[in-house]
């Protein structure tokens, strides 16, 4: 029953996403937003309401573990695979501008994270930080996207825009239900989701934690997933890797934060997650810096590096759970081989291109 729930639970969330996404955006082309300001707010945020709905759910009801398991195993999980993924159906060329400017706004963020988490608790008014922060962020984009190149607009519009006039969801009541009716398929899925995940930790005899981290957060990713692999199948990979970079910014300021307001008592953070999974999470926004910044692309092999690293977290993460016998061997062995040798693969990579122009 506890899978059942769970899978029809994230059903919800997907279903509800979806609609909360196409009657947003409806709304706003039938007042005149460009599909550029849409495709970077709405559609970027809205494929993270799973995150925002599951997390504040979690929070709200004392399970921090999974609330914080979420946005970061959420962050690792879009960075690593979705990108990874994308990137092997369709090297990423990214003529967009703004993702390369937001790159080390990942990085400042995550980092302030990281530091404001080093106490054991994300309280009320770190959480409001954060949500402020969102809200200069968002201006922030509206205003930088005016810079942006004819090339971006027209992709955007390709994949978004669609006549006001047309189609079965034309009408202003219609927009309204579909947004009201995806957030309620939000807030029932995510009820469904907490309960399932808390079932399943204690039945396997793990954390809430590893749960959060692993099963949690791939599930509520499903729709940066679809929407990301199915912008790279089109070309249009300046959408892809815009949904992954955006839906990553507003896990951290806008889930992350009002999570925190939400929870009475702020968010307590896990010692596992201070030690292990959020320098990860810096790691992996420190690891686009060369990969976006040398030739603007990511190229297929690198998108195998990405999935490979994914599923060498994800069996750190497992066997940290199990406390396996080998758990030392194998985190020796990514510390001093895996890591440096990627490290100078991406130097020397970087060094190549800023040589060569």
């Amino acid at each position: 029953m506890d899978l059942i729930l769970f899978v029809v639970g994230l059903c919800a969330l997907v279903l509800g996403a979806e609609a909360l996404v196409r009657g947003s955006s409806r709304i706003a082309a039938s007042f005149g937003i460009s599909p550029l300001v849409v495709g970077l707010t709405i559609v970027a945020f809205g494929t993270s309401a799973p995150e925002l709905a599951v997390t504040l759910g979690a929070a709200y009801s004392g399970n921090a573990d999974i609330a914080l398991g979420n946005v970061v195993g959420s962050n690792i999980f879009n960075a690593l695979f979705i990108l990874g993924l994308s990137a092997l159906i369709l090297p990423l060329v990214v003529d967009q501008k703004l993702v390369r400017e937001e790159v080390p706004l990942i990085i400042g963020v995550s980092l302030l994270l990281w530091a404001l988490a080093a106490d054991g608790v994300v309280s009320r008014g770190e959480g409001l930080l954060f949500v402020v922060l969102l809200g200069a962020y968002v201006v922030l984009l509206i205003t930088r996207s005016l810079r942006e190149s004819s090339a971006v607009r027209q992709e955007y519009s390709d994949a978004i825009a669609a006549p006001v006039d047309r189609g079965w969801d034309r009408h202003f009541a219609v927009q309204l239900l579909l947004v009201a009716g995806g957030l309620i398929l939000l807030v029932i899925g995510a009820r469904w989701l907490v309960e399932a995940a808390s079932a399943f930790a204690a039945y396997l005899g793990v954390s809430e934690l590893v749960v959060g981290l692993t099963i949690v957060a791939v599930g509520t990713s499903f729709p940066e997933l679809a929407t990301s692999v199915l912008a790279a199948i089109r070309g249009q990979t300046d959408i892809a890797v815009g949904n992954v970079v955006g839906s990553n910014l507003f896990n951290i300021l806008g889930v992350l934060g009002v999570s925190a307001v939400a929870a009475p008592d702020g968010l307590p953070v896990a010692p596992q997650i201070l030690a292990t999974d959020l320098p990860v999470m810096v790691a992996v926004a420190i690891a686009c810096l060369p990969i976006f910044f040398t030739g603007n692309r990511i190229d297929r092999w690198e998108g195998g590096l990405f999935l490979a690293f994914y599923v060498v977290y994800s069996v750190h993460v497992v066997m940290e759970a199990g406390q396996h016998a080998w758990l030392g061997s194998f985190n020796a062995a990514v510390v001093f081989y895996v890591l440096p040798l990627t490290t100078i693969t991406l130097l020397i990579l970087a060094v190549r291109h800023w040589r060569s122009r």
